[in-house]
């Protein structure tokens, strides 16, 4: 998988999939790009059947005592 943004299509010979993110200020660009990592993340817990909604020791780090 490619993650890049639009008009950078050289990267196409060397990846199976590529995602595109608009253009922007190369200081924005990253958070731009989280999203469809994080969308691809989740697709494949799911495709592995693992439960995306309770991950291990999740209370350790929201608890606050």
């Amino acid at each position: 998988m490619g993650l890049t943004t639009y008009g950078n299509y050289n990267i196409e010979d060397t990846v199976s999939f590529t995602v595109y993110i608009p253009k922007t200020d190369e200081h924005f660009a990253t958070s731009l790009a989280v999203i469809p990592l994080q969308l691809m993340g989740y697709y494949v817990s799911v495709a592995k059947g693992l439960d995306v909604d309770k991950p291990r020791n999740l209370a350790k780090s929201v608890t606050v005592e």
